[in-house]
């Protein structure tokens, strides 16, 4: 099941906290016959010492762990690396799945999955992060420039968004959604076309992660949750960041 002929990448290295020998031998064996340098942590309550210390480029993580489960390492990793990360768990639960895209993480993946499609995906996470880290002359972040539409400012060369006087913390991912939005202010934009310009796939009716992602948005750029009037719902069509609407 694991043959499969590697290809030609610079290695990445990745910290992948997995509490079974077994699972985590299996898993880095493979990963590493694919130019990645695989650190495995046993324990829940190590891991984020171990990712800060490693400084990796990706973090993998399983839910149920000794310590420390992996939805709070998630989150508490999020707010000290902004990295890639991708819960790797057996627990199929559409409830888990978005509860780990509201902690942060950029993924989450079933250990039923084929291992070519795992691997397919942490590389399009770390292709990504790549992408977005990138000096701004390559990074498709542009203009240059900060765009403003009232009292919200972007500057996708620091990555920083301002509302009003306030800095917003914001995860990779969740910037380049709002820059995604922002930057086709006024027009409805789908959930098909959210995804393929982000994440290079296409909307299969399921995935909730855009509207994970838009209700955080939301929250944290002081949008009404039961009647948004900054990133509006277009009912049966998709989302709109509506360029008047931060005056105040």
């Amino acid at each position: 099941m694991l043959a499969f002929s590697p290809g030609i990448h610079d290695m990445n290295k990745i910290v992948f906290v997995e509490d079974d020998p077994d699972v985590g031998a299996l898993i880095a064996a493979y990963l590493g016959k694919h130019d990645m340098d695989v650190i495995v942590e046993a324990r829940g309550d190590r891991a984020e010492e171990r990712v800060l210390q490693e400084a990796p480029d990706l973090v993998l993580l399983d839910i149920m762990l000794p310590g420390k489960d992996g939805m709070t390492i998630c989150r508490d990793l999020r707010s000290q690396w902004q990295g890639p990360i991708v819960l790797l768990t057996s627990l199929d639960s559409d409830m888990n799945h978005i509860l780990s895209l509201e902690m942060g993480a950029s993924d989450y993946i079933l250990k039923t999955t084929p291992p070519a499609v795992l691997l397919a995906r942490l590389r399009l996470h770390l292709r990504q992060h790549v992408s977005t880290s990138a000096a701004p002359a390559t990074s498709g972040l542009t203009p240059h420039k900060a765009i403003r539409f009232g009292t919200l400012s972007i500057d996708p060369v620091n990555r920083q968004v301002l509302l009003g006087r306030e800095d917003i913390a914001l995860s990779t991912a969740d910037f380049d959604l709002l820059w995604e939005l922002a930057t086709h202010a006024g027009q409805i934009m789908d959930r098909d076309a959210l995804l393929k310009n982000l994440r290079g796939v296409s909307y299969d009716g399921m995935d909730r992660s855009v509207d994970v992602a838009i209700s955080r948005l939301r929250k944290k750029l002081q949008d009404s949750a039961t009647e948004p009037y900054r990133i509006k719902t277009v009912r049966n069509k998709g989302y709109l960041f509506a360029p008047h609407a931060w005056e105040n």
